[in-house]
């Protein structure tokens, strides 16, 4: 081989761990230990000789929960550097260590990134890694345990910092939109106006999504909640599977207590020579393309995302194929709607023959924070090995529906002579103007209902009449207002604002 394809990115080992409370056998693995053991698995995986983990050069860390946001706490404390944490226990010292930003797209663009760099001959191998043990630190604080996860590693560290720029709209949050469940509902509730489907409509095609999506993770050794659900059984609102924020029953949106971690390890195909990975474990990385949106009150369609089409479109045009040439998909399930955005563009039905998920989706898979489509990765890994000729598509989705990464991998050879196989493309621009100052009326886009400690918060969007949008809490004491609400449709109602506490706007039905 030339020197080019010899700086060829390939990818030579993935790794998952998983661990139940429940089950035999359980250690109350810290989220640093499941990340390393991850990595070993990899490192086994790669059938290399001795050496690979010595051999990484760069380690990047997928950041955990815990330290995802400057108001995130870690009860058990946390590693003061988490890519050198992870590298110490499979014996690794890498020259870079990277602590990753915020987000569910990080994972697959850092693994373009580092292809890139090994491509360009900066780097020989990386590896990415990650996990969370949520479900354990819960379980040990209502036992009322304690444990020490904290740990001085010292070296240097490349931390990028949380990257929640723009992610986060001060009105939505004043007006009570601070979870990623009340974002995505009014996303979904959008799309619900759109098509003119009732709320018991809508729960069922949510149900149908997911059905096959449940059996995916009944299959699946690593699934947190690996049980077969029927359509009727996701969609019925019972005790114990409530709305958490209309229109969502609990069992539909994405699973955070779990425990898991996951690693992908990327080689120059001269170092996998060298190192004695066979090629019957390379996956070629064809294309990772990315694409970000404007905040939330600033899109054009609160029902659709085209930042999501455009990194699938371009990630498919840099590999040279059409979603139907592509046999394995993993589209991103945090909630339906951004599988439900890729299905309407691109004509997937939730029956497709090929499944639209590897894992079983977050919410029957399991949600490990920003590190779910290093899971994903390796599923895709694992089905081209098993299937050569073959390709794979992985859809990375970040914060509010608001930056998405595509993935196209395959064990067919991909030329990265000219190392432009990772795209960046420009941010989806602002469409609509945020409204300023006292307004009067508003039209209602869409809408959703969450539980606070002081009982049901209605969060309405809407515009003004000069187009604006405006962000709103519907007064659910006014009796009318109420009944607008109850009744499952208000969308195109207008409602009249007035000044509420706290820099709030308080939208009651426009009566007369």
């Amino acid at each position: 081989m030339d020197e080019t394809s010899g700086n060829t990115p390939v990818v030579i080992g993935v790794g998952q761990v998983s661990e139940r409370t429940d089950e035999p056998g359980y250690r109350a693995r810290s989220p640093m230990d499941l990340a390393g053991d991850a990595l070993a698995a990899a490192i086994a995986d790669a059938g290399a000789g001795p050496g690979l983990a010595g051999a990484i050069d760069t380690l990047g860390a997928i950041r955990q929960f815990e330290m995802s946001r400057p108001d995130a706490e870690a009860p058990f404390g946390r590693a003061d550097n988490p890519p050198r944490a992870i590298a110490r226990r499979i014996g690794a010292d890498p020259r870079r260590a990277i602590l990753e930003t915020t987000g569910g797209q990080t994972g697959q663009n850092l693994i373009g990134e580092l292809a890139t760099e090994i491509a360009l001959g900066r780097s020989e191998v990386a590896a990415i890694a990650g996990a969370e043990a949520i479900s354990t630190l819960r379980a040990l604080r209502e036992a009322g345990e304690t444990r020490d996860w904290s740990e001085e590693v010292g070296g240097d560290l490349e931390d990028r910092g949380y990257g929640l720029d723009d992610l986060f709209d001060a009105e939505l949050l004043r007006h009570g939109a601070a979870s990623a469940i009340a974002h995505y509902a009014l996303f979904e509730n959008a799309r619900r106006a759109r098509l003119g489907l009732s709320s018991d409509s809508y729960r069922q095609a949510i149900g149908e999504l997911f059905a096959p999506f449940t059996r995916v993770a009944a299959a699946n050794p690593h699934a947190a909640a690996p049980v077969a659900r029927t359509a009727h059984d996701l969609a019925a609102v019972t005790a114990r599977n409530r709305i958490v924020a209309e229109p969502y029953p609990r069992m539909t949106v994405a699973r955070d207590q779990v425990n898991q971690g996951a690693a992908v390890i990327v080689a120059s195909a001269r170092k996998a020579r060298e190192l004695g990975v066979p090629e019957n474990r390379w996956v070629h990385i064809h294309a990772i393309a990315a694409k970000a949106e404007p905040s939330p009150m600033e899109r054009a369609d609160l029902s659709r995302s085209p930042a999501s089409v455009a990194a699938v479109e371009a990630a498919l045009a840099r590999a040279g194929r059409t979603l139907d040439e592509v046999r394995h998909l993993d589209l991103y399930s945090c909630f339906a709607i951004p599988v439900f955005n890729l299905a309407d563009r691109f004509g997937l039905s939730a029956t497709d023959p090929r499944g639209l998920t590897l894992t079983g989706g977050l919410p029957f898979f399991g949600g490990p924070g920003n590190n779910y489509s290093t899971h994903a990765i390796a599923e895709a890994v694992a089905r081209v090995r098993a299937m050569p000729g073959s390709y794979a598509l992985v859809g990375a989705n970040g914060g509010f529906m608001s930056k998405y990464s595509a993935g196209i991998y395959s064990m067919e050879p991909a030329d990265w002579s000219d190392a432009d196989r990772t795209i960046a493309l420009p941010r989806q621009p602002a469409a609509v103007r945020k409204a300023a100052g006292p307004q009067t009326e508003l039209t209602v886009e869409t809408y959703t209902i969450v539980e606070s400690r002081s009982g049901p918060v209605a969060i309405v969007l809407g515009r003004n009449a000069a187009g604006e949008r405006i962000a709103a809490n519907a007064d659910l004491e006014h009796p009318p207002t109420r009944a607008l609400f109850e009744a499952d449709a208000p969308f195109g109602a207008a409602l009249t604002l007035s000044p509420a506490p706290g820099g709030r706007t308080e939208a009651r039905l426009t009566e007369g």
